[in-house]
């Protein structure tokens, strides 16, 4: 078990776990901006980049429960600093290789093997073994609000790097932020031996065998599957899907990408809030029924830029602030000796639906020349994702039980 000189204050680690989300997910929700210069540059069609961004979605949750074992054995920093290096080798290799399949295998490991060790899955168990109890579901808020912040503000950026420097320039430039201001913060996530508590002596394998046949858990596991195919598809699909609707002025969708982002803050903190004082599978449930409402109101109003705006404020709401509800109800029911992994083992269901929404995107576009079948799943599984919310039980599991309750 990796060990320190000290117990980080809860503070130190929402600073620092804060400034890595805003890197790690505001880079990665700009990725839809370079679809159409990188395909154009290389003579590729869309389905070509979108099979890259899925690989790199469905890699990102295949990594994370490995990379959550290891944060939550040897320490959050080394795997932060392990995720900083690759994913800046992802992004230099996305601005330099132009043979397809190199590209998406290449992109795929190296940005999902980035993603799993800087992004949620990673930093959650620190936060939740530094946080109160008490103030567990608000730290988990004030984690993904920092992550919203990073789509804010990197969105915008990331148009105009693309824009006035060229894309590959623009790659080039967000791998050295994310090495300079991610290898520094790592030093603050450093933690001693986990406290010793409820859970303290199972084994990996016996804490996932335990999840595994807990069915509130299966639940998480089958509602984070669409909320992962509902945001990926919309972040990395909604630009093209406006330009083929006749938005083309590219700054309605940076603008719409980052109010989703900007509402989002919001969203992510009053969910972590709310989700201290009101059962948390109810609000899960609320926002995956609104997200259908949401897409559908969307799809039925005339468009234009201010009907962009208003659907990117509405989804950014309720963007992702399924996370701290997820995370606390997992922290709740299992406690957080293991809680990196069984937070990357949910969020690997998140990835596989982010694999499909995006791949799907762009196959259905290939096939059919627009997104209206991918539109329609997405709000069917809202739907669906509401209801399976509805039974989790959130009370504490009870161990030596001959089966999880």
């Amino acid at each position: 078990m990796f060990t320190a000189d000290r117990v980080p204050s809860l503070k130190s680690v929402l600073l620092a776990s804060g400034v890595v989300l805003t890197l790690a997910m505001g880079v990665r929700h700009g990725f839809g901006f370079w679809m159409q210069p990188i395909s154009e540059a290389n003579g590729w069609t869309r389905e070509t980049y979108s099979l890259a961004l899925a690989l790199q979605n469905l890699l990102w949750g295949a990594f994370g429960p490995v990379a959550g074992m290891a944060a939550d054995r040897y320490g959050t920093m080394r795997v932060v600093l392990v995720g900083a290096l690759a994913y800046m080798a992802g992004l230099v290799w996305m601005a330099v290789v132009t043979q397809p399949t190199l590209f998406i295998i290449g992109s795929g490991v190296f940005i999902g093997l980035g993603l799993s060790c800087t992004a949620f899955g990673a930093v959650s168990g620190i936060i939740g073994r530094v946080a109160p109890v008490e103030r567990r579901s608000w730290a988990f808020g004030i984690s993904g609000a920092a992550s919203s912040f990073g789509q804010f503000l990197m969105m915008p950026l990331e148009q105009f790097l693309i824009t006035s420097l060229g894309w590959q320039n623009a790659f080039y430039l967000l791998a050295g932020a994310i090495i300079l201001a991610m290898v520094p913060m790592s030093f603050y996530l450093r933690e001693p031996e986990v406290a010793r508590g409820d859970g303290q002596h199972q084994s990996i394998g016996e804490a996932l065998g335990e999840a595994l046949r807990n069915r509130s858990f299966l639940f998480l596991v089958a509602g984070y599957f669409v909320c992962g195919f509902q945001v990926v598809f919309i972040a990395v699909h909604l630009p093209a899907y406006l330009k083929d609707k006749g938005v083309v002025d590219p700054k309605v969708a940076v603008m719409a990408l980052a109010l989703i982002g900007l509402f989002n803050i919001f969203g992510s903190f009053y969910a972590g809030k709310w989700g201290g004082m009101v059962p948390k599978r109810y609000l899960l449930s609320g926002i995956y029924f609104i997200r259908s409402v949401v897409i559908a109101l969307f799809l039925l109003a005339p468009l234009s830029a201010m009907s962009v705006y208003l659907f990117a404020a509405a989804m950014g709401f309720i963007w992702l602030s399924t996370v701290p509800l997820t995370n606390g109800i997992i922290a709740g029911i299992f406690g957080v000796k293991h809680m990196s992994m069984l937070a990357g083992v949910v969020f690997f269901s998140h990835q596989i639906g982010s694999f499909l929404g995006v791949w799907l995107g762009g196959y259905l576009y290939a096939q059919q020349g627009n997104y209206d079948v991918v539109w329609g799943i997405a709000i069917a599984l809202g739907v669906m994702a509401g209801l399976a919310n509805l039974p989790v039980d959130e009370r504490p599991v009870a161990r030596g039980a001959l089966k999880a309750a």
